[in-house]
């Protein structure tokens, strides 16, 4: 079967339309098929169609001038070779079912390619898979490393379900700053510590973090005293947020995870801000990273992230902070 490329595009005769109604390639164009350049590419190297003047070769170098064609084939040659029908659009492409096709079925993944040096812009990927969900479609983040092997990542915006045991309430107290963090007395086993907070310093002292100091005040629970005299919640975040810029990010997270009853640690271990524990499971089962909606994040560390969170067996969330709330996004590798 033969096609014209004319520079742009690709376009079949007749004969073509049997390209897409067996397969689900390209899209009809008066008598004959549009095919993308993936699609040409994919029929001329699997020896389906030719395109007369050009080789496998030669027709690859013209469209590999199109920036980040050839990650973008890889992608589509990939998910054809693992049996789905591939269109492109409406991110980078649309994945149909196993078996179904354009005008007989419906697509269940649309998918972004990325390399594995990309930034992700978590306010756009928000943007994407909210429109993905609106679509009842899969979001998926194909990315191509340096080698040309590929991972997939499904991408979800996740909406936290309260805790199953909600948190012990938590009496009055004082408590006393020491740098950055403070120390309140209370017997082991008090309502502090079975809720969540603190770490034992002694047998007569408990210690707080900042993080979990901050929410205290915040709440009216704690009143902190530092060389005698009572500091106001806004004096202490100032102070403490010198030493931490990240602190006005990290509060709001905590503070909507402990809103659900979950109960957050430092993730530092993890590489990241929080582990979180969801219920009564002695283990975690969070990591949790606070940033701005509108931070920008190499892929290659998101990966790092992902890999460690499955090794532990614990889902990798990052909790994206904006005026109009909190959006936890879930990144998860996947098989397709």
């Amino acid at each position: 079967m033969k096609a014209i490329f004319d520079g742009t595009s690709v376009l079949t005769g007749k004969d073509g339309r049997i390209l897409y109604d067996q397969s689900g390639y390209g899209r009809p164009e008066g008598d004959g098929l549009h095919l993308a350049p993936q699609e040409a590419l994919y029929l001329v190297h699997r020896q389906k169609l030719e395109v007369p003047g050009y080789t496998f070769d030669t027709l690859l170098a013209e469209f590999a001038e199109q920036s980040n064609f050839l990650r973008s084939f890889l992608v589509y040659r990939d998910l054809r070779e693992r049996g789905y029908v591939v269109q492109t659009g409406p991110h980078d492409f649309r994945v149909f079912r196993r078996g179904e096709k354009p005008g007989t079925g419906e697509s269940l993944y649309l998918v972004r390619v990325l390399s594995e040096r990309d930034p992700v812009r978590f306010a756009r990927l928000i943007e994407e898979v909210v429109t993905s969900r609106n679509m009842r479609k899969q979001y998926v983040l194909a990315v191509v490393d340096d080698e040309e092997e590929l991972t997939y990542y499904e991408i979800k915006i996740q909406k936290l379900a309260d805790a199953a045991v909600p948190a012990p309430q938590v009496a009055k107290a004082e408590a006393l700053l020491v740098g950055k963090s403070a120390i309140i007395r209370v017997p082991p086993q008090s309502d502090l510590e079975r809720a969540g907070f603190g770490k034992r310093f002694d047998d007569e002292r408990l210690m707080l973090a900042p993080v979990e100091l901050l929410y205290l005040m915040e709440r009216g629970i704690l009143q902190a005293k530092k060389d005698g005299v009572l500091i106001s919640n806004a004096e202490y975040f100032a102070w403490a947020s010198q030493s931490d810029l990240e602190l006005a990010t990290k509060d709001k997270v905590y503070t909507e995870l402990r809103r659900h009853d979950f109960t957050p640690r430092t993730g530092y271990k993890f590489g990241h801000h929080f582990r979180v524990y969801c219920g009564k499971n002695v283990h975690s089962d969070l990591l949790v990273h606070a940033i701005e909606k509108e931070a920008v994040m190499p892929m290659s560390v998101i990966s790092r992230s992902v890999r460690m969170a499955h090794s532990v067996k614990k889902k990798m969330l990052f909790g994206c902070v904006h005026t109009t709330g909190i959006q936890f996004v879930e990144f998860a590798r996947i098989k397709l």
